[in-house]
This record gives C-alpha cells, sequence and structure tokens, in this order.
C-alpha cells in the first residue's frame, strides 16, 4: 500500500515496458505513458485499509470480471465499468509489494496481468494466477506516482467535437510534461557522414520485405477495396494490411510503401475536410514516382513516425464519423494528438541475405608444393586450420547454434490466415518435441500449446511426435491451442 497512500494517482507499467491505458471501450497496454489515459486516480475505501479502487481519465473504474478471456483459456477479462454498489468487490484491488514493483490482486485471489506474445494476447490485460515461473513476472507493475492532475480528467468520450482542430482543442489539458518526454527520446546521432539530429527508423526497414502498420488506436493501416482510400482497421490478418517496402538506391533514409494492389502510400494534397488542416492519404500509381510516395522513417522509442518529404506526418484519426477510422498527413498542434502519428511495425517478411563463401587459401602457400590433388588438398586444409588457430582471420563466420523455427497460431478450427507469410519466428537448440511446447509456451504465454506441422499430401494438420528432423532444417510450424476445435479432434482420432 505504501505505492499508493501518498499519491493522487499512479501510471502503471509493465514488464514489457506498457502502461495500462484506458481507452473509450476497453483497457490495452502502451509504450506511450504521456497520455492521460494512463493515469488512474486512487480511490481508498473506507474500512478496507488494503484495498484500493482505480478510477480511469473516463471516470470508470477497473474492474475483475468472471468472464474468461478467451474459453478454455485461465485468464479472466479486466474491463472498464462504472461503480456498482451491488457487486463493488469487483472494484477492488488489492496492491501487494514485491521488491520494487506491485502485484494488484482482485476480489477472487487472481491478479493483474499484463500479457505479451501473438494476437489476440498481446497488449490485452487480465488477471490469473500464473502457473509458471516464466509468466510470474507478467503480474508484476512498476507504480508511479501522480501528485498533480486536472480535478476532472476529460476523455475522447466526453468530448463533443465539430472538426479535428476542436477535438485538439478539447484535449489541450494534456500533460506538459509530455513534450519534455517526448524530446528526451530523440536523441543526436553524429558520425563522419553527416548524419541527422533526429534517430533514424531505418533498422526496422532495411531488412524488411513487408511489414503492418499499427496505429495508436490498436488497429491497422489497410489498404481499401477501392484500390484509392486508405483507412485503419482491427482486422491485422487481412491481406489489404500487408505493404510491401521499397528502399530507395539514392537515400539511406527513405521509403515507399507498395499496397497489395500494386499502388503505393500516397501522401495527397487534397484536404480531408475543407477548413481541416490533415490531407488525405490515398493508394496512387503517379507515372513518374515523385516525392508524394516517399516516407521518411523517424525513431520515437519503440515506435516510428513517417514523415512526407514536407514535413508532415502520417497519422491515424479517431474520433467519431468521418473522423473515424480515417487516415491523413498533419503536423500535431497538440499534446493529445501526438500519439496519432505513431505507429508500431510488425515485420511480415524479410529479405534473407546468403552468408559470403568462405575464402580461398593463399595460393603461394602451395607453390613449392607437388600439384597433385592429393597434396594440394592436405596442404589447404593444414594451411586453413593454422590459419583459423593463429588469428581467425579468413575463416567463415561462425553458424548460429539451433534452428530457426517459423509459427502461426491456428484458429479454432485449424485455419491460418497468411500462412504463406513466414510468420514469428524462434531460435531452438534440441531436437525434443516437449521441449520446443515449453519454448512456445514461454515465447507466446499460450498455455498447453499443440505444436503442428501441415501434411503436403492433403493439407491437415498433424500434431509432432518425439523427435523433430536432424541437421538443424529450419522448420514452419503450427500451434493448436487445446481448447480448440481441432485439438477435440486430435483426441477423437486418438492421435494426441
Amino acid at each position: 500500500m505504501e505505492h499508493f497512500n501518498k499519491a493522487k494517482a499512479v501510471k502503471l507499467r509493465s514488464h514489457l515496458g506498457k502502461y495500462l491505458i484506458a481507452d473509450e471501450d476497453k483497457l490495452r497496454q502502451s509504450k506511450r505513458g504521456s497520455t492521460k489515459k494512463a493515469i488512474w486516480e486512487i480511490e481508498l475505501i473506507n474500512g478496507k485499509n488494503h484495498h484500493v479502487r482505480l478510477k480511469s481519465s473516463n471516470g470508470r473504474y477497473l474492474t475483475a470480471t468472471d468472464a474468461p478471456f478467451l474459453l478454455g483459456m485461465t485468464g479472466n477479462k479486466v474491463v472498464l465499468a462504472n461503480f456498482d454498489k451491488g457487486t463493488d468487490w469487483k472494484f477492488e484491488w488489492e496492491p501487494i509489494t514485491e521488491g520494487f514493483h506491485v502485484k494488484l490482486r482482485s476480489w477472487c485471489g487472481k491478479y493483474l496481468r499484463g500479457n505479451g506474445g501473438t494476437v489476440p494476447w498481446r497488449n490485452s490485460v487480465t488477471h490469473d494466477d500464473p502457473a509458471s515461473s516464466v509468466t510470474h513476472t507478467w503480474i508484476l507493475w512498476a507504480s508511479e506516482p501522480v501528485q498533480e492532475f486536472p480535478e476532472k480528467m476529460v476523455s475522447f468520450a466526453e468530448s463533443d467535437f465539430s472538426s479535428l482542430d476542436s477535438e485538439d482543442e478539447l484535449l489541450a489539458s494534456e500533460e506538459e510534461s509530455s513534450r519534455s518526454h517526448k524530446s528526451m527520446l530523440k536523441t543526436t546521432s553524429s558520425n563522419t557522414s553527416g548524419a541527422t539530429s533526429i534517430r533514424s527508423g531505418m533498422e526496422l526497414f532495411h531488412r524488411a520485405k513487408a511489414v503492418r502498420l499499427r496505429s495508436h488506436h490498436d488497429k491497422y493501416l489497410l489498404a481499401d477495396e477501392d484500390e484509392e482510400s486508405v483507412t485503419q482497421d482491427r482486422n491485422g490478418s487481412s491481406r489489404n494490411a500487408k505493404w510491401t517496402v521499397e528502399l530507395i538506391p539514392e537515400f539511406d533514409n527513405i521509403i515507399r510503401l507498395k499496397s497489395c494492389y500494386g499502388k503505393y502510400l500516397t501522401a495527397s494534397n487534397q484536404p480531408l475536410l475543407l477548413g481541416v488542416t490533415g490531407r488525405k492519404v490515398v493508394q496512387s500509381l503517379p507515372r513518374r514516382l515523385d516525392s508524394s510516395v516517399e516516407w521518411e522513417p523517424v525513431r520515437d522509442g519503440a515506435q516510428v513516425k513517417l514523415k512526407t518529404r514536407y514535413g508532415n506526418f502520417l497519422r491515424a484519426n479517431g474520433g467519431v464519423p468521418p473522423w473515424r477510422n480515417s487516415v491523413t498527413h498533419d503536423i500535431p498542434h497538440r499534446t493529445a494528438t501526438q500519439d496519432w502519428i505513431l505507429w508500431d511495425v510488425d515485420v511480415l517478411e524479410i529479405h534473407v541475405v546468403s552468408p559470403a563463401p568462405p575464402p580461398i587459401p593463399h595460393s603461394d602457400s602451395l607453390d613449392f608444393e607437388s600439384n597433385t590433388p592429393s597434396a594440394v588438398n592436405i596442404k589447404s586444409t593444414t594451411f586453413s586450420r593454422q590459419e583459423s588457430t593463429d588469428s581467425n582471420v579468413g575463416s567463415p563466420p561462425k553458424k548460429m547454434e539451433g534452428r530457426t523455427i517459423y509459427y502461426h497460431v491456428a484458429e479454432d478450427n485449424g485455419d491460418v490466415d497468411d500462412e504463406n507469410v513466414q510468420g514469428y519466428s524462434l531460435n531452438f537448440k534440441g531436437n525434443g518435441v516437449e521441449q520446443l511446447a515449453r519454448k512456445f509456451e514461454e515465447e507466446t504465454g499460450l498455455e498447453g500449446v499443440i505444436v503442428c506441422t501441415r501434411s503436403p499430401l492433403n493439407g491437415k494438420l498433424y500434431p509432432l511426435r518425439l523427435q523433430l528432423p536432424p541437421n538443424n532444417v529450419t522448420m514452419q510450424v503450427v500451434l493448436v491451442l487445446p481448447s480448440s476445435k481441432v485439438a477435440r479432434e486430435f483426441e477423437e482420432q486418438g492421435i494426441l
């Protein structure tokens, strides 16, 4: 309780370095802790000195429900709800100190948990009792006290605005500290070639062949089916969310993004609405590729901003129609909308660089020897071994231990979206299937996953048995949840 007794409000940061955020209708985690949505007002409870309620910026409370997050999984939903005296225990949390962190225990003895892994667990929040030491840190939260905050914290849900600029005005009370926070994230980098003073985001795109872009609203940048518009949508598995990355040889800090329709993400000169500053972002295929299809990635913490050649930024809009789900390029003038130009980058495909062949031994080391094949081979081997021992010069690069395994998480019926895309990957040292399953549980946070492979003959999924293929060959597998329909079919067929 010492984390909460002296502060009026707190920000809670999970083990992933992400803050507990209260949106209009749901909870999530985000690295953007400068937003007012990350502030939780502390309410002490009369007669219960070791319990608190946490009220969000929109006036609703952090609430532990008894509804499962996913059927068959242990975690239960944590939601935002209006206070109800009849079920007041659901709004109560018991802070328990553990080192420099705090655990928040719900009414049923479970703990507030910041989930990681793949969608739909990524950035989700549940209350659960971690069953393994691997996920124990997922219930630990860093508490950041907030001593000063507005008596009435305005949220998007309370705002009734008629234009994008008026929304900015209503949210002008956003904390000024976010300005200094952003300036700290922008570090200068200098080298002999004269780098810019802003951190480049090109490291996220140099090897990327295709990416997805996820906005501050947890929606993906989509190329609309009309092959002209660009929108946002939560369905990141759609092919419309995939953007091919094109590097420009003349510039080392500029990219183009091509949609699934072969058209480029384009910053147009057309205003979204007359009298509003934001301009439309569209798909286009100009006869001559000009600066309107060029974007400069600028790093901001773990996220990226995409800047046009004229200084505007790709912006994912929120609010009411026609701004909701629209995409423009603009310069945010208020701290409340600074997050709207930040994007998470999910790399879907990468360019694989073939390793360079080992160097040929120096020919002069063999000049005085016989030219017979046997003599050449023996002497060459001796020379290479000696050179490697003495200085490691000329030896081929060491191979990475283990094998690369690409994986997808199957739907309830066993289907996999975009299975032709490589998907997520991990490096695995070992040959046992059980050991691999435990590795996936640690990596994804999913419990009891069944590691499967798809038959090239009939396209059906089958669980892997006993040992993996030899020689550390690269593999592609599918993870099946134990509560899914396809897992039940495995049991009925007796193959589990």
